[in-house]
């Protein structure tokens, strides 16, 4: 009977711990979400709304800096309070890539960060996540600058 009780449980818990595949329609919807979120987070530099831009950021997020990582919303949005000082956004980015996992529960958004004049400077790579009320939130954040591919070794 015992045997009977575990097998009953492990086969009503499984299904719950392995996570489920979206369906290559909602993969596409899900990378649009975070294409349109990645975006939408950039704009708020351009506008110079730090307020909006820490709704992008999850309580647990880890933002890695020039020298340490900033863990927590509040002290990624302290560290870049400084990137809204002034009328004019000292840089700018934009998704080009975005993939979501089959799971649909993170992503990944890349792209360019461009200077003043819209030069190239950098990349940057974010994690996102979907929150339980269907939003994405930044959980990771990574800048890394441009590769000097001319460079010899």
């Amino acid at each position: 009977m015992t045997r009977a009780v575990l097998l009953a449980l492990a086969a009503a818990l499984l299904p719950a711990a392995l996570p489920a595949q979206a369906s290559p329609a909602a993969l596409t919807a899900l990378t649009r979400q975070v294409f349109v979120a990645e975006s939408s987070f950039a704009a708020t530099m351009a506008r110079r709304d730090s307020v909006a831009f820490a709704r992008f950021i999850a309580p647990d997020a880890i933002f890695f800096g020039e020298k340490a990582a900033q863990r927590g919303k509040s002290a990624v949005v302290e560290r870049w309070s400084r990137f809204f000082a002034g009328p004019d956004a000292p840089f700018s980015w934009r998704p080009e890539k975005v993939e979501v996992l089959d799971s649909g529960g993170l992503a990944l958004s890349t792209g360019p960060v461009l200077d003043t004049e819209g030069h190239q400077i950098g990349t940057f790579n974010s994690i996102w996540r979907r929150e339980s009320d269907g939003s994405w939130r930044v959980v990771f954040d990574k800048g890394c600058p441009v590769c000097d591919c001319e460079r010899k070794p």
